[in-house]
């Protein structure tokens, strides 16, 4: 007659059965490493393949991928165990979007990297803790319960955006470069390693090594990509994202054929930790916490520091020191108008490199104007590389550049301490004006896309020109709007959009004198 077991020892030992038949995650293996920076760097070059080579723009990138993500999420989640087409599928997107969600942040509404870095640190954070709070655990392998799985994939979506904030910010704003930000990196996952094979908690471990994999994943991809004048291997979005999408491909049918990344490992002991483990993983992770705090503040700062020591006290504006991009834009202008647009490719390359090379110093000497500045360079970049370049985007494009370069250009140190709006509101004027010939012209798809560019140039200056005269600025904000609505309407209506640009114009123009 056999012994019956004790109710805690029957789920104990009917855990890892639970775990293999549902698990929804693959085993930690070096195939889930490669896959995952695989997946990282075509999050890199996928967006900015759809973004510049086919011409859709930040804003509509996102929205495409936003909703393949959330398609593919749905799937997933429907799923009762891990497939691993459908998981690292999810991955691939999810890598795109929490990219565009950063990139829409910083190029979009103007938010500086440092304040993203500490938000989506702050969010990962909090969601580490309500996950542990609830679950008891933060390991990958005991994803097969619904409240585990969306706390999962939040972190993930987190980790992708915290990334790119922190890559963006070191490689680009403070211009450490992609392969020196790469080099770093590996350099640090290296160390991470190190310490796990010493004393270093599994699952700390774990996550500190996916958070940097998207830094390197995006240097990865930005050195094959970017053209040899940037430093790159100059083999172009295109080709970069095939490649690693087939070698992507090629480990998913592997690992679904060989099913080696299959979990099996049980969660319940890790869910019993005897508390003398705990506290020491608790004082692994905050010792940690202060290393990366101490290393990425201090390196923030010095960076910075040596910036600002490059500038000199005659540099507190950009006036004078974009006299190089508007020659390039100049000379692309004249292919555009001549049809020769392997030449205004070129230039565009050009253009890019020697911007990206200058932002750490210019950004720091106006943030503001950078941005605005910056969101008008990826609209040239994104017409003169599109696969078929209309000659008339590119022209809009170019001239709206221009403007705004010649503007910043011209800026004196006087104008930065000015105190009213008086001449700083022309450049809004002139898109309500193109847009009301639009209008006129019954052009909306023109007249939309200018309102694109009014709602990017008036969130991107408005921490400006809200701290000179803020009742001025709601007012104006208030009548651009309306004209937003009335433009973006799915059935929008001549008059009303007539009334509306003619309302705006009159408080602009007011104001502008």
């Amino acid at each position: 007659m056999s012994k019956k077991l004790p109710a805690a020892e029957e789920t104990v030992l009917a855990e890892p059965v639970v775990n293999q038949l549902l698990s929804k995650v693959p085993q930690v293996t070096i195939f889930f490493w490669i896959i995952k920076i695989l997946c990282t760097t075509v999050g890199e070059t996928f967006a900015d393949f759809i973004n510049f080579n086919l011409g859709l723009g930040l804003t509509l990138t996102t929205i495409i991928m936003g909703i393949a993500f959330f398609i593919v999420l749905f799937f997933q989640f429907r799923a009762t165990k891990y497939v691993p087409g459908i998981y690292w599928t999810t991955v691939v997107l999810i890598s795109v979007f929490g990219t565009l969600v950063t990139d829409n942040l910083t190029d979009g509404m103007g938010v500086p990297l440092e304040l993203s870095t500490a938000v989506f640190s702050v969010l990962l954070g909090l969601t580490f803790i309500f996950w542990y709070l609830s679950e008891k655990t933060l390991s990958i392998h005991s994803i097969f319960t619904r409240k585990r799985e969306v706390f999962y994939w939040l972190t993930i979506l987190f980790t992708f955006a915290l990334g790119t904030a922190v890559g963006d910010l070191y490689s680009e704003q403070l211009g450490f470069g992609y392969l020196k930000t790469g080099i770093t990196v590996i350099i640090i996952i290296a160390c991470v390693f190190l310490a796990y094979k010493s004393k270093l908690d599994g699952i700390l471990a774990f996550w500190v090594a996916y958070i940097l994999t998207r830094p390197l994943g995006a240097s990865l991809g930005d050195y094959l990509s970017q053209p040899k004048v940037n430093g790159g291997l100059g083999l172009g979005t295109t080709v970069t994202s095939v490649i690693f999408l087939v070698a992507i491909l090629a480990i998913i049918i592997l690992l679904a054929v060989t099913k080696i990344d299959i979990n099996s490992k049980s969660e319940v002991a890790e869910k019993n930790q005897p508390n003398g483990r705990k506290k020491n993983v608790l004082t692994q992770t905050i010792v940690v916490l202060c290393i990366f705090l101490v290393g990425g503040i201090g390196g923030y700062v010095w960076r910075s520091n040596n910036i600002a020591s490059q500038n000199t006290s005659s540099q507190a504006t950009l006036g004078g020191q974009l006299t190089g991009f508007i020659k390039i834009e100049n000379d692309m202008l004249t292919a555009v108008n001549s049809n020769n647009f392997s030449s205004a490719k070129t230039s565009a390359d050009d253009l890019e490199h020697q911007w990206d090379t200058s932002e750490a110093k210019l950004r720091k000497i106006d943030g503001t104007t950078w941005t605005k500045i910056d969101g008008t360079i990826d609209v040239v970049l994104a017409a003169a590389r599109s696969s078929n370049p209309d000659a008339s985007k590119c022209k809009v494009a170019l001239n709206n550049s221009l403007s705004v370069l010649n503007t910043a250009n011209k800026v004196t140190a006087n104008t930065a301490s000015s105190t009213t709006l008086v001449g700083q509101l022309t450049n809004f004027a002139t898109i309500e004006n193109n847009m009301l010939k639009a209008v006129n012209s019954n052009k909306f798809t023109l007249a939309k896309k200018n309102a694109d560019d009014l709602e990017h140039q008036w969130d991107t200056s408005e921490p400006k020109l809200r701290k000179i005269d803020g009742t001025t600025w709601t007012k104006i904000d208030g009548s651009i709007d309306v004209v937003l609505a009335a433009v973006r309407s799915s059935s929008p209506d001549v008059s009303k959009s007539k009334s509306a640009l003619t309302d705006s114009l009159s408080i602009i123009n007011s104001a502008n004198k």
